[in-house]
């Protein structure tokens, strides 16, 4: 058995109903409450209003901060931090996605740093101190992991830059997962945040470095749980069979890129995210995914190889290379049935700005994890590959 190094400091409350808890989770923590969310709709305003009243029940003052948006700012982050000083918050507490839940780990750090939290990014940004509010997080979608990793991915809105700030110390104090919550999520988000998850795992059991027996447990099982339930969630959203399975594989994904790390594609989706912030970073990673899968899967046979396995068990009869090879086919399959089969072009991003996408990617770490590790050419080519379908 490999070296093993596991960590994760978040409390999980997890399963149906688990929102019940929320006022007394955070009343543990704090009186005065930043709660940070997206602009209310009616999906989710149910949600927020019942949030506000299990926290005043459990005598916790809100105050809420609806100035969340998706591929969040450095914008968001300050005003957000503004109405916390003001309001002498004392715990955050992020519901929604990646954006909100992000956005409140930034708060977190904006209202305890000098500064502003962009100052904190991991790229030539300063260390985050062991003094944060405490950050209470409740996931609405199934994708990003957000609730138990240390990462907050925020844009710098001037340079249209995308970073992030990574520290264990992000991670949220506790995270409530309710399958519930995501009952009502449209069938192109679970797509695209499911597609996320996928790729959380995936990319943590081929890091060329950090991977473990313990997190390839977790990624393997994200994974499966994905491949079979994604497709059902996405043609029947009431399936709670299939909501509880891909919140656990949310779940499951996010506690394995906080042990190992991502690679290429979440590095260029990063970027992308950056230069064109209308794709949203599941469509980013979708669009990516196939040219980068048959430049790498040479490099990975046996990671390859048992993700194809995976998504076709009749390739347990041939060999790895085979069915290594066959993944990348499986995994086309895979987008196309659940609609993420996209190109840049279908995005309507301009040619010229693969540039700037390919710039930046290396400007962010993660391309250094990867089976290959690229060069500019390398990065532009795998662009241009999918400009068009």
């Amino acid at each position: 058995m490999r070296n093993i190094n596991y960590y994760s400091p978040s409390r999980i409350l997890f399963g149906w109903g688990r929102i019940s808890e929320v006022g007394d989770v955070v009343a543990q923590f704090g009186k005065r409450c930043l709660m940070v969310t997206v602009k209310p709709f009616p999906a989710l305003d149910p949600v927020f209003e019942k949030i506000k009243k299990l926290c005043s029940d459990a005598d916790v003052e809100i105050f809420h901060f609806d100035g969340v948006q998706p591929n969040p700012t450095t914008d968001n982050v300050n005003a957000g931090v503004k109405m916390g000083m003001k309001n002498k918050v004392d715990v955050v507490l992020g519901v929604g996605g990646g954006s909100s839940i992000d956005t409140a780990k930034c708060i977190s750090v904006g209202l305890t740093h000098e500064g502003e939290a962009w100052d904190y990014r991991v790229i030539n940004g300063k260390p985050i101190e062991d003094k944060l509010l405490p950050i209470i997080a409740v996931s609405t979608t199934a994708g990003t992991g957000a609730e138990v990793t240390a990462a907050a991915v925020v844009t710098k809105t001037d340079i249209h830059l995308k970073y992030a700030l990574y520290d264990t110390l992000l991670c949220p104090t506790v995270g409530i997962i309710d399958p519930e919550l995501t009952l009502t999520l449209p069938p192109h988000i679970t797509a695209s945040t499911g597609w996320d998850a996928f790729c959380h795992s995936f990319e943590a059991y081929t890091h060329n470095a950090n991977s473990s027996d313990y997190v390839d447990m977790h990624a393997l099982e994200g994974m499966r749980l994905i491949i079979k339930n994604l497709p059902i969630a996405i043609k029947d959203g009431q399936n709670r069979e299939t909501r509880e399975a891909l919140h656990w594989a949310n779940t499951l994904g996010g506690l394995s890129i906080l042990n190992s790390g991502v690679t290429l594609p979440h590095g260029m989706g990063m970027a992308i995210g950056g230069s064109v912030p209308h794709i949203a970073h599941g469509e980013a990673l979708a669009i990516m995914y196939p040219a980068i899968n048959r430049w790498t899967w040479n490099k990975s046979i046996k990671e390859y190889a048992t993700v194809a396995r995976l998504f076709n068990p009749d390739l347990k009869d041939v060999s790895d290379k085979v069915a290594a090879e066959k993944g990348c086919d499986e995994i086309d399959k895979f987008l196309k049935e659940i609609g993420m089969w996209m190109s840049f072009k279908d995005k309507n991003v301009s040619e010229s700005t693969l540039k700037d996408i390919a710039e930046d990617t290396f400007k962010l770490p993660d391309y250094e994890n990867h089976a290959i590790v690229p060069s500019t050419e390398d990065v532009m080519n795998l662009l241009k590959k999918r400009y068009n379908k």
